[in-house]
């Protein structure tokens, strides 16, 4: 009886292993960010330098792809943290404008909807102003750590 137990102990715990780092999502280097804010034009686009986005990120979602956060009646998915009450639909939050046209799971899945998505809130909002992360840690600070090394 103990070493079925065990067993299935055993069993149970490699199941976990296997199951939760596809909910976990993956977490991005700060210079693997840093590179592929570069790739797609960030550097001075709408007044704003890559560290201000690898900063906004960080204290967004701490470069975690599947990052989400329940705001009651509306959340805020991926690496951005793009909110469901206007820029995605996530089925669940009522009077979504959803203004980039696209699933709020896509912004877990796929960074080049990410990119698409907060390239779109930026240029609407002339620059990283709707987040909070970025107004409450980024703002007006020396960012220069943020892209160091890399």
């Amino acid at each position: 009886m103990m070493r079925k137990s065990v067993l299935f102990f055993g069993f149970l715990l490699v199941f976990l292993g296997l199951a939760l780092p596809g909910t976990q999502g993956r977490i991005i280097s700060r210079c693997e960010l840093v590179k592929i804010l570069r790739k797609h034009g960030f550097e001075g686009f709408e007044g704003t330098t890559v560290a201000d986005w690898v900063c906004l990120v960080q204290h967004e979602s701490g470069y975690n792809t599947k990052a989400f956060h329940n705001n009651g009646a509306s959340r805020d998915y991926g690496l951005f943290q793009i909110n469901s009450q206007y820029w995605c639909d996530d089925g669940k939050t009522r009077g979504s404008k959803n203004a980039c046209h696209i699933r709020c799971s896509k912004l877990q899945d796929n960074i080049e909807d990410s990119i698409r998505c907060a390239k779109k809130i930026a240029r609407e909002a002339h620059g990283l102003s709707p987040w909070y992360g970025w107004r409450d840690h980024c703002k007006g600070r020396n960012l220069r750590s943020y892209v160091r090394g890399c």
